[in-house]
């Protein structure tokens, strides 16, 4: 069962939400919070393994909220909820290390969804969405290239570079004739090497040292 928690200023939002996760047999809303400060005790209360969390609140912000959270000894996944497409506070808090972001006006099947591959860890929300926003947000000047990057091999950075650029398993194994696991493989190797949490991590690694 994915524990879920909710953390928004409105109350009907968090109601619409709530109905919608809980009509599902693998997922359940654990707790609510209507601001950043609630949010740390019910989650430190509670233990959800995914909070949605809404940017923009009164008493303390999503962004600072998600920094706290992320401290934790066992934070949760932190998916950032927002009503713009390039969110510049978004972007903020994927580069803090929450696991992607979500328009609040996406379908309820794309909420679901997002919330299983979260909680798996295997896959980005929204890659192509996150790619951009990262793009559109990126520093002007990018910083040196980590030494573990070298450690990458040929096809591991051919990888890298279709994965940065928000590419899934599946169409990066259609274009390069490989199987799914093996892309999923070479995937979580990128990701040990860089010492990356996810492919969130991995878009924000490309595009903060000028590497897409």
């Amino acid at each position: 069962m994915i524990r879920v928690a909710l953390v928004d200023d409105q109350a009907l939002f968090r109601a619409g939400i709530r109905m919608v996760i809980d009509s599902q047999d693998d997922m359940a809303v654990v707790g609510e919070a209507g601001d950043g400060l609630a949010a740390l005790s019910m989650v430190r209360e509670v233990h959800p393994d995914v909070v949605l969390m809404d940017i923009r609140m009164p008493v303390m912000d999503g962004i600072e909220a998600t920094a706290r959270l992320l401290q934790e000894p066992a934070a949760p996944r932190i998916v950032m909820l927002t009503t713009f497409d390039l969110d510049e506070a978004a972007a903020r808090a994927i580069r803090g290390g929450a696991s992607g972001f979500l328009l609040k006006d996406a379908e309820p099947e794309f909420v679901l969804a997002a919330i299983r591959s979260v909680h798996s860890g295997s896959a980005v929300i929204a890659a192509t969405a996150t790619a951009h926003l990262f793009a559109h947000f990126s520093d002007a000047q990018a910083r040196p290239v980590p030494p573990a990057f070298a450690e990458l091999t040929e096809r591991e950075r051919e990888i890298f570079a279709l994965a940065a650029r928000g590419l899934s398993n599946a169409e990066i194994a259609a274009r390069e004739y490989l199987s799914e696991a093996t892309v999923k493989t070479h995937v979580s190797r990128i990701l040990g090497k860089l010492g990356l949490r996810d492919r969130v991590q991995l878009v924000v690694f490309a595009y903060e040292h000028g590497l897409v």
